[in-house]
């Protein structure tokens, strides 16, 4: 197989030796018997010469027989493709080309001849089927035609491949005189070079080898040649086109710089310089900077004025100008300080959380008071999902001021906070200047998510970097490094947002004002799920509450069963599957409607992933009460004497140093005062006690256990069980005094939540308990320890 790019061949042949031993051969001879070459591309045609190259590895044997056997000729058989690696018999056509080959040379595995193209020929039959394939050939007899059409159309084919070649610079010179060579007396030669001339493709010209009649095929080239000319004329308007568009472009850039010339000479026209400096002017002359930010811009101006436009002091003179004069200087959105419309949207965005709207409204009522809201950076702390972000938008709107938020969870660059200095490449200022910028006024509300979770690295402690920009007494000259200029944050309103307050630098919550936000109860969280977050979500897919509907129940039995989390994330979550799969449904079924029920409710979200959680009891099991960063969870507390012969004491559950202590002090409490408690004397003296808390793969720590423990300790030396759903929280002293612990109210929830209705509470905790919500203590006994006598008295005295 070969083709006219990257062909195949023989070993070589010299032409010298081929002289010498046979004669030159004679144009007129046709031999009958040929040697036959496969070529893609396109065809060889009669009247071509051109060289061609070989696979010397597959066609050499050939080749060599056909210089020796046939003197030099050879038919060339045109393949349109070669399907597979081999070419057979049947996929040659019936008619080829004879030519003549010269100079064959071998070149890097390849045999390269050039192939004087000679006479058509029909195959009759081959001779051999593989390679070399041999055939028996014969020839085209001529035809008897009109010798003045074939002379009319072979001035028509010299025309046409005259104005071609006056069309097409791609055409040489060397060809006009190679054309010049034919005339309109050899019709044939003239046919079979216009073909070649042309970008036909191979099966078109196959056709003009395979037609006998040279009318035929003259009109067959013809046609070729009149696409090839049409072709040629919109490639030349194309090109035309494309110079005058050029040549326009060129003359009206040349004009504009003449105008500009002249324009600038009569000072009709500033330069960019001037452009930029004026520019700036006017931009700060609407706003109202203090002085020292008046005097840093009139020498930037002054210096951008002496530096060159192409300089890179130039590009970075101008970026300080453009940041200078975009930033708010003195411009302030005036605050609708309205109680009551603050109240409103408070209670539209947000269901519950009725102590915290209390709080943020007498936040309110101060700056009504004072005419001014400023001095506090107000820091919401709470779960994830109980809506600190949305009650941040919702200050905003209240107030009607600008809201600008940014997360710094994982920040470790303080140049995020305070700017970079102008001697990086690329420095830019921090997000305060950033968000005043972006705000256009200089006291928005400014949320900054994630305080909890800022990070530190070599590159500096940006908690630290915030302690200025979030104190009152501060931040009215906070400096921003790039701006190296002081800036005045004491009338914006900043809310920060934590999960946790373990991991915010003690400097950095001092200037804070803690608003602490609990966990949802079930009833709050039905609240939020039809009011808010059911609407939302059918509003967001489309939907209506005639084609899904959710009954109450529903709701109360998919919180209980599936969505136990402090806030309403994971809520939010179930609820878009069960409408997610819903669509599916009426998709699939063509429903017009559904209606969801707890029976259904499970063919959505599978089996519940809570059940209703009982209070272990028996003898030296307690229920505790503890704070997580996910809401308040119950602690049950187990306390058994695994033998007698040695005093011990274990300790199992994962617990952290605080609680291992709780628990030593609590079985110190108990030893010391056993007479007090009912309790053997010589009861420890010879008990290994192991003490443990469920859940051992889950890490516990904090002091609030100790009253638990050591219940837990004197119910198992008393042998007495509490038999009444009772749960307690509170830190105890060696002399037994209870302390308060922080987290009631959620520990209240947890307690709710699985049913517990009596309670024990360190006495120190009863001002916080005061201060929580009816509708979270209603139904639950609470009792008030000072010491541990009184949880004494009222867990095991009748």
């Amino acid at each position: 197989m070969t083709d006219e790019t990257k062909p195949i061949t023989p070993e070589i042949v010299n032409d010298e030796e081929e002289k010498t031993e046979s004669g030159l051969v004679e144009q007129n001879v046709k031999p009958d018997i040929l040697y036959l070459v496969p070529i893609t591309g396109r065809p060889h045609l009669p009247a071509q010469v051109q060289p061609l190259i070989v696979d010397k590895k597959r066609w050499e044997e050939t080749l060599r027989k056909a210089s020796r056997d046939s003197k030099n000729f050879l038919g060339l058989s045109y393949l349109s493709e070669v399907k597979g690696k081999y070419v057979y018999q049947k996929d040659f056509p019936k008619v080829g080309c004879v030519v003549r080959m010269i100079n064959i040379t071998d070149v890097e595995g390849h045999i390269q001849f050039i192939a004087q193209g000679l006479e058509r020929f029909k195959i009759k039959r081959f001779l051999s089927d593989k390679p070399p394939f041999v055939v028996e050939v014969e020839y085209f007899e001529k035809m008897e035609e009109d010798e003045d059409k074939l002379k009319a159309y072979a001035i028509s084919i010299i025309s046409s491949i005259k104005t071609l070649l006056s069309l097409n610079p791609l055409y040489s010179e060397e060809l006009r005189q190679y054309l010049g060579r034919f005339s309109p007396d050899q019709p044939s030669p003239l046919t079979d070079f216009a073909a070649g001339i042309t970008t036909a493709s191979g099966p078109d010209l196959q056709e003009i080898l395979e037609i006998e009649s040279v009318i035929e095929r003259m009109k067959k080239v013809l046609m070729l040649l009149q696409k090839e000319i049409e072709i040629a004329k919109l490639q030349t308007k194309i090109q035309k086109d494309l110079n005058t568009q050029v040549d326009d472009n060129k003359r009206k850039f040349f004009l504009k710089e003449q105008l500009k010339a002249i324009q600038k000479e009569l000072g009709m026209q500033k330069d960019d310089k001037t452009n930029d400096v004026d520019k700036f002017k006017a931009k700060f002359e609407m706003l109202d900077p203090p002085e020292h930010v008046v005097e840093r811009f009139e020498e930037e101006i002054e210096k951008l004025s002496v530096l060159e436009t192409g300089s890179s002091e130039y590009g970075v003179t101008r970026n300080y100008l453009d940041w200078i004069t975009s930033f708010p200087w003195g411009t302030y959105s005036e605050d609708n300080i309205d109680i009551t419309r603050a109240e409103e949207i408070l209670e539209r965005d947000h269901a519950g959380l009725s102590d915290v709207k209390e709080r943020i409204i007498e936040f309110f009522a101060a700056g009504v008071y004072k005419r001014d809201i400023s001095g506090s950076i107000i820091l919401f702390v709470g779960p994830p999902g109980v809506g600190k972000t949305s009650i941040g938008k919702s200050i905003a709107e209240a107030l009607g001021r600008k809201f600008y938020r940014f997360s710094l969870g994982g920040m470790r660059d303080e140049a995020e906070i305070k700017g970079h200095r102008r001697t990086y490449v690329g420095a830019l200022p921090g997000k305060m200047v950033q968000a005043l910028k972006d705000t256009k006024v200089a006291n928005p509300v400014i949320m900054l998510d994630e305080v909890d979770k800022i990070g530190a690295s070599y590159q500096g402690d940006p908690a630290s970097a915030l302690l200025e920009a979030l104190d009152p007494e501060q931040n009215s000259e906070f400096l921003d490094h790039y701006l190296d200029l002081r800036v005045d944050l004491s009338k914006v309103l900043f809310i920060c947002t934590a999960n946790t307050l373990d991991t915010i630098p003690a400097p950095l919550l001092d200037r804070m004002d803690r608003i602490n936000l609990s966990g949802y109860i079930t009833a709050e969280k039905m609240e939020i799920a039809r009011k808010h977050l059911w609407p939302r979500l059918l509003k967001r897919n489309n939907l209506t509450n005639s084609i899904i509907t959710i009954t109450d129940p529903t709701i109360q039995y998919l919180i209980e069963g599936y969505a136990r989390e402090a806030g309403v994330r994971g809520l939010e979550k179930l609820l878009n599957k069960i409408i997610r799969k819903s669509i599916v449904t009426i998709l699939k079924e063509k429903k017009k409607k559904i209606r969801i029920n707890i029976k259904s409710l499970e063919g959505y979200l599978g089996s519940p992933f809570f059940t209703k959680e009982k209070q272990m009891k028996g003898v030296g099991i307690v229920t505790g009460l503890a704070w997580t960063s996910m809401g308040g969870a119950t602690l049950s507390i187990e306390a058994v004497k695994v033998h007698g012969k040695n005093s011990g004491f274990k300790l199992t559950g994962k617990l952290g140093d605080v609680m291992q202590e709780s628990a030593a002090i609590s079985l110190s409490h108990v030893r010391a005062n056993s007479k007090a408690f009912g309790i053997a004397e010589d009861y420890f003296d010879n008990a290994f006690i192991h003490i443990h808390v469920p859940e051992g793969a889950t890490p516990k720590d904090g002091p609030s256990a100790g009253v638990t423990i050591t219940t837990a300790l004197v119910s198992l030396a008393t042998g007495k069980a509490i038999k009444r759903p009772l749960a307690m929280t509170g830190e105890i002293t060696l002399t037994g005094d209870v302390l308060p612990v922080g987290g009631i109210k959620e520990k209240i929830i947890a307690s709710r939540r699985i049913g517990i209705n009596e309670i024990i509470l360190p006495h120190g905790c009863k001002s916080e308990f005061k201060k929580l919500p009816d509708h979270i203590k209603e139904g639950i006994t609470f009792h008030f320890a000072k010491r541990y006598k009184d949880v004494y008295e009222i867990v095991f005295k009748p």
